[in-house]
């Protein structure tokens, strides 16, 4: 057989290429770039308009960036982390928006105890979250926090400095390929 260097290699060639190929994937090391540290931690924060629009970029950033820490789109993590996102940024527009203030979003992955936790900051002390509880079945909005709650192992909120607050929330994260 002829490989792309010209040269003719056997079967036996072959074989031995394609094992030492395999011991430089075994010691390569783990991309830093957008992934996690070497000792299993990963970290996002950024700011995003307090508009429906910024409160949906928040969670298609939060997503992507969980595919780079290696939990798919589909995953029970991605799927739960996803959606407290989506519901305490969408409270922050709703509640905690203030003219001219974006919303910070904060995503820390803990590897050695398996969770998420997430913060979500807006300008707005005043107005803080309620005990949640479900509304009536014939009001469409008021289940955000009802359904934080149950996805989250814990959660809350504090004030934040110099202004505004933070709304957080602790999440399992049962990595996909069994690590966690």
């Amino acid at each position: 057989m002829v490989g792309m260097t010209g040269k003719r290699t056997t079967t036996a060639e072959k074989a031995d290429q394609a094992e030492r190929a395999g011991a430089r994937e075994a010691v390569r090391p783990v991309p830093r770039g957008f992934g996690l540290t070497a000792n299993g931690y990963g970290s996002l924060s950024r700011q995003f308009p307090s508009t429906p629009r910024g409160a949906r970029l928040a969670r298609r950033s939060v997503v992507r960036q969980l595919g780079h820490w290696g939990f798919g789109p589909m995953t029970d993590a991605t799927c739960s982390v996803a959606l407290v996102v989506a519901e305490l940024a969408a409270n922050a527009v709703c509640h905690g928006r203030l003219r001219g203030r974006n919303f910070h979003v904060r995503v820390d992955y803990e590897g050695p105890a398996s969770r998420f936790r997430i913060e979500v900051s807006d300008a707005v002390l005043g107005r803080t979250p309620e005990d949640p509880k479900l509304p009536p079945d014939d009001q469409e909005s008021g289940r955000g926090l009802f359904l934080v709650e149950c996805l989250a192992s814990r959660w809350g909120w504090e004030p934040r400095n110099p202004i505004g607050k933070t709304v957080w929330a602790e999440v399992a994260a049962v990595r996909p390929d069994g690590e966690g």
